[in-house]
């Protein structure tokens, strides 16, 4: 059999509503947020780990 004549019957249910739409809103809002808290986090460590001790010539 090759298919033909087979139509699949498929029911797509995409419904979103305003529910929907804030809580995908808040979620990427949230996503970006914590990247930026961990990428700080991050940068200083970073930072800190290469930044020059001060020495005493005196």
């Amino acid at each position: 059999m090759t298919g033909e004549g087979k139509e699949a019957a498929v029911t797509h249910l995409a419904y979103l509503d305003a529910g929907s739409g804030s809580l995908i809103v808040q979620a990427v809002v949230g996503g970006v947020a914590g990247v930026a808290v961990a990428a700080k986090l991050y940068w200083r460590r970073l930072v800190a780990r290469f930044r020059r001790q001060p020495t005493d010539q005196g």
